[in-house]
């Protein structure tokens, strides 16, 4: 190749877009990213939302936006047919606990939020406090009752909190009421969407007034009863790399690939979404340490990991 797609033949590094959070803190500094603010929240890691566009840091697409390049080049990303790039990685540092929430689905999303996609997601516990918790499910028996505990606010009745512990995996569905709770620090895998509707928020005030609640919405899409998520990790070994399959849904696969040496990658998706979660080393001649995020674009047939280094990735099918 010649001309400006020679930097087809790169990984495509991101420039990661933070934001604060009234539950946000000093957690995503602990991870690396000095740049983070005192009350930041969220890593936008690989992002082509409007709300966080990161950029192309490197090659010859450097200075461009993730969603610019899969507008233009949708030979980097193996030709699917998305209207929008389909994921969105983040890196969650919950200093306080965020609001107890649902997702949409896809069809609900359209309907109810300007043709918008749902939310499924998924998390990675990088690290967490001792004896921490998160809220994943509920108590409710039937929507009927689910209504009533809602609209009577009998929280510690209705709300789920399981015990959490570093390298833990859950899978979020549209429907399941969930939250993240203090001390905990995450690597989340969704949709690329940013669809979310608040059931409680602790009474908090923001600027002075409570956060918009979205009770209807919520009644509306949490499904009840509330079913586990049942899901059988995987593991295979390869020269250089260990593999563990965390997920494969229809919206995305996970896996966490855990590299000693040099592990050869021959590119057989239509992307792959890298994260390094622990270690460092290089790709493709490039140092690459915990915080980073790049893409491997179907145009590079084979990509080379070099060091020791534990990474989170993540791509679709064709």
């Amino acid at each position: 190749m010649s001309g400006e797609n020679g930097g087809d033949m790169k990984v495509l590094m991101l420039e990661p877009v933070f934001k604060d959070a009234i539950w946000g803190g000093e957690l995503l500094k602990t991870f690396g990213y000095e740049q983070a603010g005192d009350k930041a929240g969220e890593c936008w890691g690989i992002s082509a939302h409007k709300n966080g566009d990161c950029i192309i840091k490197n090659g010859a697409y450097e200075g461009k936006t993730l969603s610019w390049c899969f507008e233009n080049h949708r030979e980097l990303f193996g030709n699917i047919k998305d209207q929008v790039f389909p994921l969105l990685v983040k890196i969650l540092g919950a200093e306080d606990d965020l609001s107890i929430q649902v997702h949409p689905d896809d069809k609900y999303a359209a309907e109810h939020e300007n043709g918008a996609l749902g939310k499924t997601e998924c998390w990675y516990i990088l690290d967490c406090k001792e004896d921490a918790t998160i809220v994943i499910g509920h108590n409710a028996q039937d929507s009927e009752e689910l209504e009533d505990m809602i609209k009577k606010a009998r929280w510690k009745e209705l709300i789920r909190e399981i015990p959490i512990k570093k390298g833990d995996f859950f899978q979020i569905n549209p429907g399941c009421l969930h939250a993240i709770k203090g001390g905990t620090l995450l690597i989340e895998t969704q949709q690329n969407s940013d669809v979310t509707y608040r059931v409680y928020d602790y009474d908090r005030l923001q600027g002075g007034r409570p956060r918009e609640l979205h009770i209807q919405q919520s009644i509306d899409c949490i499904v009840a009863p509330h079913m586990d998520y049942k899901q059988e990790v995987t593991i295979e070994k390869f020269s250089g790399m260990t593999c563990e399959r965390l997920i494969d849904c229809k919206f995305y696969n996970l896996e966490k690939w855990s590299i000693h040496g040099s592990y050869c990658y021959k590119m057989d998706k239509p992307f792959i979404n890298v994260s390094v979660i622990e270690g460092k080393g290089i790709v493709q001649d490039l140092k690459i340490k915990k915080g980073d995020h790049f893409i491997i674009p179907a145009t590079l047939k084979e990509c080379l990991f070099e060091g020791e280094m534990i990474v989170i990735v993540s791509y679709c099918e064709n």
